[in-house]
């Protein structure tokens, strides 16, 4: 028999049994929706993660370092070392988090309320009740953290001599004091006293904007907390911070090999000048996400195996309804082997019917995994997600070969029948 007279009987069975085909399609659909669904949005938010990560900087590593008397000069003395390892290291700043509550205005705007600013064709509506996050840094803390500036001048070598009262904004900030306004050279009063604002950084998050045109114009802005930052000298600690102690530090290394070089090479050097006169961590964030892909994977091998049971009900559908197929045209295959027809025709002919009813489900359950992983990436994600070209290819695949796999044993008994007992049935 010839493949392309085996395909024309298998369409036609399929079209003469359009319910039950459909019905048998069904498991196929589902199961291979599930998965390209499951399996893509684990992907989608492996990438959201990785793209976080990126965001707050690559290959760096946390340095936590304080002693008690205050004795040894941790920032100079880290600063020196690591140019002294500068083949592995790119930039080192203190990352101290300032946690004294700071009072922050620009006029009559404070943060830390809802407030209307007129933008000249409307009203727009700023929600700052969100504090920002205060560092005291260096001036590397843009390398080391990943950030751009978008304008002005970063904090310098002469800002942290002389403990100028200066700050970078991050975009959030800069957008919710200021709105439009230019930031660079304004004065903006925090607990008191006057800041002069050098510099703003680009935004790292996403920017939302919503409009509701119903009376005022009023506009809605929401970005990352990663934007919502303020960057101070590091030797401001006193005025800001109320004195506490400079401890926590940022170290970027060149690549990933590096910084787990470095790492070693920084905690070593520290405990050797700390001793028992304070404590010193060292936290190479690159182990941790790799941890973190490992996990990913087993997260996405997981849910891919989830789904998978949904095909392997429908393979087992298809099976089933290829022995009530055999049952049925028993006779036809009578006939068939009566006028010379092989044992290899038969098999060929019930595996393409097989194969042609996952193919055909294999198709839609595309389409629908598809559909399916673009809502569940703007609901539970926010973003545009669609899967891969591996996932798709690789799903249909295994679609046609479920059909060939659990067809095979339906069209080996097809094939085991003999022409006398096939004739004899009804």
């Amino acid at each position: 028999m010839k493949f392309t007279q085996a395909f024309k009987m298998a369409a036609k069975s399929i079209a003469g049994n359009k319910v039950r085909s459909a019905l048998t399609m069904l498991g196929v659909i589902i199961g291979l929706a599930a998965v390209i669904i499951l399996v893509s949005y684990a992907q989608g938010q492996n990438q959201a993660m990785r793209e976080y990560y990126e965001s707050m900087g690559q290959n760096t590593i946390d340095v936590n370092a304080y002693v008690y008397d205050g004795s040894i000069d941790i920032p100079t003395e880290l600063s020196n070392y690591c140019q002294s390892i500068s083949q592995y290291v790119e930039g080192v700043t203190p990352n101290s988090t300032i946690w004294s509550d700071l009072t922050i205005q620009y006029g009559v705007h404070t943060l830390g309320e809802t407030q209307e600013i007129d933008m000249g064709g409307g009203m727009i509506m700023i929600d700052t009740s969100q504090r920002p996050t205060s560092y005291l840094a260096s001036d590397q803390f843009a390398v080391c953290n990943n950030y751009t500036l978008a304008k002005g001048r970063d904090i310098s070598f002469m800002d942290i001599k002389a403990s100028n009262q200066v700050c970078v904004l991050g975009a959030a900030v800069a957008q919710n004091l200021f709105g439009m306004i230019d930031p660079i050279g304004k004065e903006i009063d925090i607990n008191g006293m006057p800041f002069n604002v050098i510099g703003v950084y680009k935004a790292k998050g996403n920017g939302v904007t919503e409009y509701n045109d119903e009376g005022d114009n009023w506009q809605e802005v929401s970005m990352s907390q990663m934007d919502n930052i303020l960057v101070f000298p590091y030797t401001l600690n006193r005025i800001l911070n109320n004195n506490s102690s400079v401890d926590q530090y940022t170290v970027k290394a060149k690549d990933s090999d590096s910084a787990k070089i470095a790492a070693t090479l920084i905690k070593s050097y520290l405990t050797s000048i700390v001793g028992d006169m304070g404590w010193v961590d060292v936290y190479n964030q690159g182990v941790y996400q790799e941890e973190e892909d490992e996990a990913n994977k087993l997260q996405e091998m997981f849910l891919g195996g989830i789904a998978a049971i949904s095909l392997l009900v429908g393979g087992v559908g298809i099976m089933n309804i290829m022995l009530v197929t055999v049952t049925e045209r028993t006779r036809e295959i009578g006939i068939r082997k009566a006028i010379g027809a092989e044992r290899r025709s038969i098999i060929i002919q019930f595996l393409i019917e097989a194969a042609m009813i996952c193919g055909i489900g294999g198709i839609i359950g595309i389409i629908v995994g598809y559909l399916g992983t673009l809502i569940v990436g703007k609901l539970f994600l926010n973003i545009v997600l669609i899967p891969g070209t591996g996932i798709t290819v690789g799903a249909f695949a295994i679609s046609v070969a479920l059909g060939l796999i659990f067809g095979l044993y339906p069209a080996a008994k097809a094939s085991k029948l003999q022409p006398v007992e096939a004739l004899r049935a009804d």
